[in-house]
């Protein structure tokens, strides 16, 4: 790559990679991507790359008697521009001159180590990616999840290991380990495309000469449930729903009281109403007062809550709190219809009400209710009713289910929405999501509706 200049107010890839060579280079990387994000219109003259060359010793170091009779050296090497250079020394004696040699020929290979990305084990070559390419390129939930996958997957495994040294073996000893230890699909999924990225991020900067990645396939998911003796099943069959008598079971633990009328179950409510409009948690738990409006029978998503780990930079510190920002994707952001159900967002307001600008689902303060405390008021519901733990994500699968699947009415015909229908309460950008990844398919419901087609 020759230099050139990169104007935008955004990060690019190739912006990320150049970073993430100057932090190995010994740059200042940080003070980089500062200035890089600082400004609306920015103008920086890229790092060489393929001109950029090693430094390395071309010789270890002559000694000799000078004619003040002190002792001289010298050490030639190239530096990063391919330049013969040398370094001086002088003692009193000729084992001071050579100590002094010895110690700068040690220091200069510790710093060639230092730089060269191939002689670093990985856990830190691949921290050191995640901190500076990463980091500011995505969203931090996407990166604490990437995170999270390299310290719980990645380096229990490779971590130890020499990053030049790596190979193909190693990497699909690393998949059939996580396979055998019985981790999900999905997870297991999450380590090969983290490190293929990486590898792929060293190899095109030339930091390794060889990406292993190139031949390493990402286990097909039939072989990967079969060697965990489970059945391949298509997405709609794996999803998990509620039927009929959990739901009546629910709602009346839900809105159970004490003997002083006091509910036993701190906004239950806030679960019946994600029963019946599909909303995310994260979306339930940023909507405000303001978003909803009770005369025209809608409410409207515009936020979503995220829990996120807290940081300093890229650095974890220690816990994790909630975070109100843009909803999961572009279509998120939509206007649902209140059904008769939905609409008694008043038990919400009766417990806490601190104003239209407050969230609705607010805690004894007035703010943002923490994920995990919601999730864990909705299991306690889930146990005290004997119902099975479903994760909360399933009152939306079973909100998209009902829909699409129907409801029989009293003259034998099936009441149903459209998939394209049901995709836009759900914020979904095509049907084709919603019916592969949301809808549980209930053949019971169709019985006895081809009725009168006899042909």
């Amino acid at each position: 790559m020759k230099n050139g200049a990169v104007f935008g107010d955004a990060i690019c890839e190739m912006q990320m990679c150049q970073a993430f060579r100057a932090h190995m280079l010994g740059v200042q990387a940080l003070e980089f991507l500062r200035r890089l994000s600082g400004c609306s219109v920015v103008l920086f003259v890229l790092f060489k790359e393929s001109d950029e060359m090693q430094r390395k010793l071309l010789t270890n170091g002559n000694v000799f008697k000078r004619t003040d009779n002190r002792w001289g050296g010298v050490v030639w090497y190239m530096d990063e521009q391919g330049y013969r250079k040398r370094k001086s020394f002088s003692g009193t004696t000729k084992q001071e001159a050579n100590k002094k040699i010895t110690a700068y020929i040690e220091e200069f290979e510790n710093q060639i180590a230092d730089t060269d990305e191939s002689r670093k084990l990985l856990r830190d070559s691949l921290q050191n990616w995640l901190e500076i390419f990463k980091f500011p390129s995505v969203e931090q939930t996407t990166y604490d999840r990437a995170e999270c996958s390299a310290k719980n997957q990645v380096y229990p495994i490779l971590g130890d290991k020499v990053v030049g040294d790596i190979t193909v073996a190693d990497i699909k000893n690393l998949l059939n380990h996580w396979m055998n230890d019985g981790l999900a699909y999905s997870t297991v999924k999450k380590s090969y495309v983290l490190l293929n990225e990486y590898f792929r991020t060293l190899y095109l900067e030339e930091m390794i000469n060889k990406n292993p990645m190139d031949n390493v396939e990402m286990i097909k998911k039939a072989n990967f449930l079969s060697a965990q003796g489970k059945e391949n099943l298509p997405e709609c069959e794996t999803v998990t729903v509620f039927d009929e008598d959990e739901v009546k079971r629910f709602k009346v633990e839900a809105f159970v009281t004490y003997s002083n009328g006091e509910r036993k179950h701190q906004q239950a409510a806030a679960y019946i109403l994600m029963l019946n409009t599909g909303m995310r948690a994260g979306e339930a738990l940023a909507l405000r007062n303001c978003d909803i409006d009770l005369e025209k029978r809608q409410l409207y998503i515009r936020k979503s809550v995220k829990e996120i780990y807290k940081r300093d930079g890229a650095k974890a510190v220690g816990g994790r709190t909630a975070k109100v920002g843009k909803p999961k994707t572009a279509t998120s952001k939509r206007t649902i219809p209140l059904n008769g159900v939905a609409i008694e967002i008043k038990e919400l307001r009766k417990a806490y009400y601190f104003g239209e600008d407050a969230p609705l689902i607010c805690d004894e303060h007035g703010g943002v209710t923490k994920p995990v405390n919601f999730r864990k008021r909705y299991y306690r519901i889930l146990n005290q009713a004997g119902i099975e733990t479903k994760g909360l994500h399933s009152l939306r699968h079973t909100f998209a289910t009902n829909l699409v699947n129907g409801v029989r009415q009293s003259d034998g015909t099936i009441q149903a929405l459209s998939p394209k229908q049901v995709a836009d309460l759900l914020g979904h950008s095509t049907s084709q999501i919603t019916e592969m990844y949301y809808v549980k398919k209930d053949t019971a419901r169709l019985a006895g509706v081809t009725d009168g087609f006899e042909m």
